[in-house]
């Protein structure tokens, strides 16, 4: 597969990636961690906190693949910002936002369109 055709599947990949960890952080910081503090039960923030440091690490490889795809430089700040995003709560919701946004949606429209398969013709 070359890269304009691999393009929208990593981007697609980030997006997917971005919203589970960012709402795995979130269950984690607003539900799992106060049930620990307050409720004294801390089987939500310890299940729920190993499935985000998994898919945080997933999140990293994946992120970090889409910011080679969309020509972003490996040592500037937004590649740091994009992978550091999924360790603040809400934060991969707008970074996704501002990546596409800036990012994103100009590689992707100037990508030649992925060609479509014909309709079999019977003869």
């Amino acid at each position: 597969m070359d890269a304009d055709r691999l393009r929208p599947v990593v981007v697609r990949a980030y997006r997917v990636m971005a919203y589970v960890t960012g709402t795995m952080l979130i269950i984690l910081c607003f539900v799992g961690i106060p049930l620990q503090v307050w409720g004294h039960n801390d089987i939500i923030a310890k299940v729920v906190g190993t499935i985000h440091g998994v898919l945080y690490l997933i999140y990293l490889v994946v992120a970090f693949t889409m910011t080679r795809f969309v020509r972003i430089r490996t040592a500037s700040v937004t590649t740091i910002i994009v992978l550091l995003a999924g360790t603040i709560p809400i934060l991969t919701f707008v970074v996704e936002r501002w990546i596409s946004r800036r990012y994103i949606d100009p590689v992707l429209a100037s990508s030649p369109p992925s060609p479509t398969p014909q309709a079999a013709v019977s003869q």
